[in-house]
């Protein structure tokens, strides 16, 4: 792609630790990724990520949930805190508020999710100890474009772990949260390199329409 296109403006919304929010600060860092985090924002005052990104030089704002009388006013308040830094590019980052249709359609095509599981099987929570209460030899990851079904937007890019005879939820969240931070930051970059674009058309990578979820090979740290 062209080195002449212009970084793109990030903005990261987080709800807690925010380490998908870091491994794409990093990777940005690293320049994998031709764009800046111009800044994180979080319903939770007292969100971990906060801290690391203000480390970083990056600008942090609060919009707390909990202030609001119901979802409409918080996003709106939302909406502003996001808008005054001019992003081409939302990215969800364990945000945990569901979104209301509006809010999704003002970004529509430039808002991302991560979600830990194999959608569109699992969408919600308790992932990883659904998949062991089905007995699924396999899970994953998956990125995909924020639409206003929850966790139904299409999926760009999947990565799938097995699962092990002995896992709990709690290694299948490690093991899963490990390919999260590999996956995320690389979906990032081809967002902001321009291969990548979801219309009315769906999605398109290298100006070809994405008929089935890009797959990642898994960089096993099982046991032997």
């Amino acid at each position: 792609m062209s080195q002449t296109r212009a970084p793109v403006s990030i903005v990261t919304l987080i709800s807690g630790r925010g380490s998908n929010m870091r491994s794409i600060v990093e990777s940005v860092a690293a320049q994998r990724i031709r764009g800046q985090v111009a800044a994180v924002i979080s319903n939770c005052p007292q969100a971990q990520g906060l801290n690391y990104a203000r480390g970083q030089g990056i600008a942090t704002d609060v919009v707390d949930h909990t202030l609001y009388p119901d979802r409409t006013a918080f996003e709106k308040d939302l909406t502003v805190a996001i808008d005054r830094h001019r992003p081409g590019l939302i990215v969800l980052a364990g945000f945990m508020r569901i979104l209301t249709p509006a809010f999704v359609h003002r970004y529509l095509g430039r808002m991302l999710n991560i979600h830990p599981s194999l959608l569109p099987r699992y969408p919600g929570l308790s992932t990883h100890q659904r998949v062991l209460d089905a007995g699924d030899d396999t899970h994953g990851v998956s990125v995909h474009f924020v639409t206003p079904e929850l966790d139904g937007g299409p999926v760009i890019a999947q990565c799938r772990i097995p699962v092990l005879k002995n896992d709990t939820a709690e290694t299948l969240a490690d093991r899963v949260l490990s390919e999260e931070h590999r996956l995320y930051p690389e979906v990032v970059g081809w967002f902001c390199e321009g291969r990548l674009q979801f219309g009315a058309g769906g999605i398109r990578f290298d100006d070809l329409p994405l008929s089935a979820p890009i797959q990642r090979s898994y960089q096993s740290t099982d046991p032997a």
